[in-house]
Protein backbone atom coordinates (compact mmCIF):
# COMPACT_ATOMS: atom_id res chain seq x y z
CA UNK A 1 0.00 0.00 0.00
CA UNK A 2 1.13 3.80 -1.00
CA UNK A 3 0.93 6.59 1.45
CA UNK A 4 -1.48 8.50 -0.94
CA UNK A 5 -4.71 7.55 -2.02
CA UNK A 6 -6.19 9.18 -5.10
CA UNK A 7 -10.24 9.54 -4.96
CA UNK A 8 -11.27 10.25 -8.33
CA UNK A 9 -14.52 10.75 -10.26
CA UNK A 10 -15.14 9.48 -13.79
CA UNK A 11 -18.04 11.40 -14.15
CA UNK A 12 -16.98 14.43 -13.44
CA UNK A 13 -16.74 17.60 -15.90
CA UNK A 14 -19.66 15.68 -17.75
CA UNK A 15 -17.67 12.50 -18.17
CA UNK A 16 -14.42 13.98 -19.52
CA UNK A 17 -12.57 13.86 -15.97
CA UNK A 18 -12.01 9.83 -16.55
CA UNK A 19 -9.58 10.46 -19.28
CA UNK A 20 -7.95 13.63 -17.33
CA UNK A 21 -7.22 11.23 -14.41
CA UNK A 22 -5.54 8.92 -16.76
CA UNK A 23 -3.58 11.38 -18.61
CA UNK A 24 -1.73 12.14 -14.97
CA UNK A 25 -0.53 8.38 -14.07
CA UNK A 26 2.25 9.06 -15.55
CA UNK A 27 3.40 11.48 -13.33
CA UNK A 28 2.20 9.61 -10.22
CA UNK A 29 4.42 6.78 -10.97
CA UNK A 30 7.44 8.56 -11.49
CA UNK A 31 6.85 9.87 -8.33
CA UNK A 32 6.58 6.52 -6.38
CA UNK A 33 2.48 5.91 -7.07
CA UNK A 34 -0.42 6.10 -5.51
CA UNK A 35 -3.64 4.22 -4.49
CA UNK A 36 -6.33 4.94 -6.96
CA UNK A 37 -10.23 4.57 -6.51
CA UNK A 38 -12.60 5.51 -8.99
CA UNK A 39 -16.38 6.52 -7.63
CA UNK A 40 -19.59 4.37 -8.59
CA UNK A 41 -22.15 6.63 -7.40
CA UNK A 42 -23.06 9.64 -5.26
CA UNK A 43 -21.25 10.11 -1.87
CA UNK A 44 -19.13 6.98 -2.51
CA UNK A 45 -16.09 9.59 -2.53
CA UNK A 46 -17.56 10.53 0.86
CA UNK A 47 -17.06 6.45 1.80
CA UNK A 48 -13.42 6.59 0.05
CA UNK A 49 -12.26 8.81 2.20
CA UNK A 50 -13.56 7.43 5.45
CA UNK A 51 -12.06 3.69 3.98
CA UNK A 52 -8.83 5.52 3.38
CA UNK A 53 -8.65 6.79 6.89
CA UNK A 54 -9.03 3.19 8.91
CA UNK A 55 -6.74 2.10 6.17
CA UNK A 56 -3.88 4.46 7.40
CA UNK A 57 -3.12 6.71 4.40
CA UNK A 58 -1.25 9.72 4.97
CA UNK A 59 -3.11 11.44 1.90
CA UNK A 60 -6.58 11.40 0.31
CA UNK A 61 -6.29 13.58 -2.75
CA UNK A 62 -9.77 14.61 -4.99
CA UNK A 63 -9.49 14.12 -8.46
CA UNK A 64 -12.29 16.34 -10.13
CA UNK A 65 -14.47 18.94 -9.32
CA UNK A 66 -15.92 20.74 -6.48
CA UNK A 67 -18.55 17.81 -6.42
CA UNK A 68 -15.84 15.43 -5.56
CA UNK A 69 -13.74 17.74 -3.09
CA UNK A 70 -17.07 18.10 -1.51
CA UNK A 71 -17.63 14.42 -0.57
CA UNK A 72 -14.21 13.54 0.14
CA UNK A 73 -14.02 16.31 3.04
CA UNK A 74 -17.41 14.97 4.45
CA UNK A 75 -15.26 12.10 4.38
CA UNK A 76 -12.19 13.25 6.18
CA UNK A 77 -14.46 14.98 8.81
CA UNK A 78 -15.60 11.29 10.27
CA UNK A 79 -12.21 11.52 11.68
CA UNK A 80 -11.64 13.47 14.95
CA UNK A 81 -9.26 16.60 14.61
CA UNK A 82 -5.81 16.08 15.14
CA UNK A 83 -6.23 12.52 12.95
CA UNK A 84 -7.37 13.61 9.64
CA UNK A 85 -4.99 13.02 6.57
CA UNK A 86 -3.58 15.40 4.40
CA UNK A 87 -6.27 16.81 1.53
CA UNK A 88 -5.31 17.46 -1.95
CA UNK A 89 -7.12 17.85 -4.67
CA UNK A 90 -6.32 17.93 -8.31
CA UNK A 91 -8.76 19.90 -10.39
CA UNK A 92 -10.15 18.57 -13.30
CA UNK A 93 -14.43 19.02 -12.94
CA UNK A 94 -16.24 21.92 -14.51
CA UNK A 95 -16.38 24.58 -11.26
CA UNK A 96 -13.01 24.01 -9.42
CA UNK A 97 -13.67 26.53 -7.66
CA UNK A 98 -12.84 25.75 -3.92
CA UNK A 99 -9.24 24.80 -5.81
CA UNK A 100 -8.84 28.14 -6.77
CA UNK A 101 -10.12 29.95 -3.88
CA UNK A 102 -7.55 27.70 -2.12
CA UNK A 103 -4.87 28.77 -4.02
CA UNK A 104 -4.39 25.33 -5.42
CA UNK A 105 -2.60 25.41 -9.05
CA UNK A 106 -5.17 25.36 -11.53
CA UNK A 107 -3.54 23.28 -14.44
CA UNK A 108 -3.78 19.29 -13.63
CA UNK A 109 -0.17 17.98 -13.66
CA UNK A 110 0.87 21.18 -11.28
CA UNK A 111 -1.51 20.56 -8.98
CA UNK A 112 -0.24 16.57 -9.32
CA UNK A 113 2.78 17.34 -8.44
CA UNK A 114 2.23 19.17 -5.61
CA UNK A 115 0.49 16.30 -3.88
CA UNK A 116 3.71 14.54 -3.91
CA UNK A 117 5.96 17.91 -3.13
CA UNK A 118 3.85 20.48 -1.98
CA UNK A 119 3.41 21.82 1.95
CA UNK A 120 0.04 21.65 3.72
CA UNK A 121 -1.66 24.55 5.69
CA UNK A 122 -5.17 24.41 7.27
CA UNK A 123 -8.17 25.50 5.61
CA UNK A 124 -11.44 26.63 7.83
CA UNK A 125 -14.73 23.96 6.71
CA UNK A 126 -18.21 25.00 7.08
CA UNK A 127 -21.03 22.84 8.90
CA UNK A 128 -24.82 22.93 8.04
CA UNK A 129 -27.77 21.52 10.17
CA UNK A 130 -31.33 21.48 9.25
CA UNK A 131 -34.74 22.06 11.60
CA UNK A 132 -34.85 17.93 11.42
CA UNK A 133 -31.51 17.43 12.65
CA UNK A 134 -29.99 16.46 9.25
CA UNK A 135 -26.29 18.12 9.06
CA UNK A 136 -23.22 18.08 6.52
CA UNK A 137 -19.98 19.60 6.13
CA UNK A 138 -18.89 22.20 3.27
CA UNK A 139 -15.70 23.57 2.13
CA UNK A 140 -16.63 26.38 -0.65
CA UNK A 141 -19.71 27.76 -0.72
CA UNK A 142 -23.60 27.37 0.59
CA UNK A 143 -26.13 28.79 -1.91
CA UNK A 144 -30.12 29.25 -0.80
CA UNK A 145 -32.64 30.94 -2.48
CA UNK A 146 -32.00 31.97 -6.02
CA UNK A 147 -27.90 30.80 -5.72
CA UNK A 148 -29.64 27.09 -5.41
CA UNK A 149 -32.21 27.92 -8.24
CA UNK A 150 -29.39 28.18 -10.31
CA UNK A 151 -27.91 25.18 -9.24
CA UNK A 152 -30.94 23.27 -9.99
CA UNK A 153 -31.00 24.64 -13.40
CA UNK A 154 -27.87 23.93 -14.11
CA UNK A 155 -28.77 19.66 -14.02
CA UNK A 156 -30.83 20.71 -16.68
CA UNK A 157 -28.39 21.65 -18.81
CA UNK A 158 -26.56 18.84 -21.29
CA UNK A 159 -25.11 20.15 -24.45
CA UNK A 160 -22.59 23.09 -22.81
CA UNK A 161 -20.49 22.74 -19.78
CA UNK A 162 -18.50 24.78 -17.17
CA UNK A 163 -19.02 28.57 -16.98
CA UNK A 164 -20.95 28.70 -19.88
CA UNK A 165 -23.03 26.36 -18.58
CA UNK A 166 -23.60 27.98 -15.06
CA UNK A 167 -24.65 31.40 -17.03
CA UNK A 168 -26.56 29.76 -19.21
CA UNK A 169 -28.73 28.46 -15.58
CA UNK A 170 -28.23 31.85 -14.10
CA UNK A 171 -30.33 33.74 -17.29
CA UNK A 172 -32.88 31.28 -16.91
CA UNK A 173 -33.22 31.29 -13.05
CA UNK A 174 -33.51 35.49 -13.27
CA UNK A 175 -36.84 34.26 -15.55
CA UNK A 176 -37.92 31.42 -13.89
CA UNK A 177 -37.28 31.19 -10.40
CA UNK A 178 -37.70 34.77 -8.92
CA UNK A 179 -40.00 35.27 -5.16
CA UNK A 180 -38.12 36.65 -2.62
CA UNK A 181 -38.62 34.80 0.88
CA UNK A 182 -38.93 36.37 4.81
CA UNK A 183 -36.04 35.32 6.53
CA UNK A 184 -35.49 35.73 10.38
CA UNK A 185 -32.11 35.93 11.00
CA UNK A 186 -29.87 34.91 14.12
CA UNK A 187 -25.95 35.92 12.92
CA UNK A 188 -23.54 36.04 15.75
CA UNK A 189 -25.99 36.62 18.44
CA UNK A 190 -27.89 39.70 16.53
CA UNK A 191 -31.62 39.03 15.46
CA UNK A 192 -32.29 40.36 11.46
CA UNK A 193 -35.47 39.96 9.33
CA UNK A 194 -35.76 40.84 5.82
CA UNK A 195 -37.15 39.82 2.20
CA UNK A 196 -34.22 38.08 0.39
CA UNK A 197 -33.92 37.16 -3.08
CA UNK A 198 -30.35 35.82 -2.81
CA UNK A 199 -28.71 34.47 0.21
CA UNK A 200 -24.97 32.85 0.14
CA UNK A 201 -22.23 31.85 2.53
CA UNK A 202 -18.77 31.69 0.97
CA UNK A 203 -15.84 30.37 3.01
CA UNK A 204 -13.85 30.62 -0.85
CA UNK A 205 -14.41 34.14 -3.27
CA UNK A 206 -15.68 31.98 -6.12
CA UNK A 207 -18.66 30.20 -7.32
CA UNK A 208 -19.96 28.38 -10.15
CA UNK A 209 -16.71 28.11 -12.17
CA UNK A 210 -16.66 32.05 -12.29
CA UNK A 211 -19.02 34.65 -10.04
CA UNK A 212 -17.15 35.78 -7.86
CA UNK A 213 -19.93 35.82 -4.90
CA UNK A 214 -17.70 36.80 -1.84
CA UNK A 215 -14.54 37.90 -3.32
CA UNK A 216 -13.23 39.09 0.04
CA UNK A 217 -13.65 35.54 1.72
CA UNK A 218 -10.67 33.36 2.56
CA UNK A 219 -10.65 29.95 3.84
CA UNK A 220 -7.95 29.59 6.31
CA UNK A 221 -9.47 33.31 8.59
CA UNK A 222 -11.71 31.27 10.76
CA UNK A 223 -14.55 33.94 9.48
CA UNK A 224 -17.35 33.33 6.71
CA UNK A 225 -18.08 35.98 4.45
CA UNK A 226 -21.56 36.05 3.20
CA UNK A 227 -24.23 38.50 0.71
CA UNK A 228 -27.64 39.02 0.49
CA UNK A 229 -29.65 40.32 -2.23
CA UNK A 230 -32.62 42.64 -1.56
CA UNK A 231 -35.39 42.02 -3.85
CA UNK A 232 -35.24 43.58 -7.08
CA UNK A 233 -36.26 43.92 -10.78
CA UNK A 234 -35.43 41.28 -13.60
CA UNK A 235 -33.78 44.37 -15.70
CA UNK A 236 -31.63 44.99 -12.82
CA UNK A 237 -30.79 41.54 -11.98
CA UNK A 238 -29.41 41.27 -15.39
CA UNK A 239 -27.74 44.60 -14.71
CA UNK A 240 -25.68 43.43 -11.70
CA UNK A 241 -24.93 39.53 -12.97
CA UNK A 242 -21.93 40.72 -14.85
CA UNK A 243 -20.84 42.81 -11.47
CA UNK A 244 -21.08 39.56 -9.18
CA UNK A 245 -18.74 38.19 -12.21
CA UNK A 246 -16.02 40.37 -11.81
CA UNK A 247 -16.48 40.87 -7.88
CA UNK A 248 -17.69 44.56 -7.98
CA UNK A 249 -21.39 44.33 -6.68
CA UNK A 250 -20.69 45.03 -2.98
CA UNK A 251 -21.17 49.47 -4.31
CA UNK A 252 -25.00 48.80 -4.47
CA UNK A 253 -27.23 49.15 -1.80
CA UNK A 254 -29.47 46.35 -2.25
CA UNK A 255 -26.50 44.11 -2.01
CA UNK A 256 -25.14 43.26 1.20
CA UNK A 257 -21.81 41.42 2.41
CA UNK A 258 -20.91 41.02 6.25
CA UNK A 259 -18.95 38.32 8.02
CA UNK A 260 -19.74 35.67 10.90
CA UNK A 261 -18.81 32.32 12.57
CA UNK A 262 -22.38 31.27 13.47
CA UNK A 263 -25.63 32.04 12.04
CA UNK A 264 -29.79 30.38 12.16
CA UNK A 265 -32.53 31.12 10.34
CA UNK A 266 -35.75 30.18 9.80
CA UNK A 267 -38.08 31.34 6.37
CA UNK A 268 -41.73 31.49 5.71
CA UNK A 269 -41.22 28.87 2.79
CA UNK A 270 -39.20 25.79 1.62
CA UNK A 271 -35.26 27.07 1.00
CA UNK A 272 -33.36 25.45 -1.47
CA UNK A 273 -30.10 24.64 -0.59
CA UNK A 274 -26.42 23.53 -2.22
CA UNK A 275 -23.47 22.90 -0.64
CA UNK A 276 -20.30 23.51 -2.68
CA UNK A 277 -22.68 22.57 -5.99
CA UNK A 278 -24.03 20.03 -4.95
CA UNK A 279 -27.88 20.10 -4.24
CA UNK A 280 -28.39 19.39 -0.09
CA UNK A 281 -32.12 20.66 -0.31
CA UNK A 282 -34.66 20.79 -3.26
CA UNK A 283 -37.91 22.83 -2.65
CA UNK A 284 -39.39 19.24 -2.11
CA UNK A 285 -37.51 19.00 0.80
CA UNK A 286 -39.41 21.90 2.39
CA UNK A 287 -36.36 22.92 4.71
CA UNK A 288 -37.02 26.24 6.58
CA UNK A 289 -34.63 26.25 9.16
CA UNK A 290 -31.05 26.22 9.40
CA UNK A 291 -27.90 27.02 11.19
CA UNK A 292 -24.31 27.66 9.90
CA UNK A 293 -20.60 27.43 12.02
CA UNK A 294 -17.48 27.44 10.89
CA UNK A 295 -15.20 24.86 12.08
CA UNK A 296 -11.50 26.98 11.44
CA UNK A 297 -8.35 24.92 10.89
CA UNK A 298 -10.40 21.49 10.16
CA UNK A 299 -8.71 20.50 7.73
CA UNK A 300 -4.76 20.61 6.57
CA UNK A 301 -4.80 21.09 2.09
CA UNK A 302 -2.07 20.61 0.54
CA UNK A 303 -0.96 22.92 -1.79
Amino acid sequence: MHKIKLIFNPASDRGRSGQKASDLRAIVEQRGGADWAGTEYPGHATELAAQAIQDGYEKVIALGGDGTAHEVVNGLMTAPAGSRPLMGVVPIGSGNDFAFSSGINMNPQEAMIRVFEGSASAVDIGRITDGGGRSEYFDNSAGFLFDAAINIQSRKITRIYGFLMYLTATVKSIIENYDPTRMKFIIDGEAVEKDLLMFTVGNGAREGGGFMVTPAAKNNDGIFDYLMVDPISRPMMFRLLPEVMAGKHEKYPFVKTRRFTSMEFEADRAVPIHLDGELWAPYEADVRQVKIEILPGAIELIR
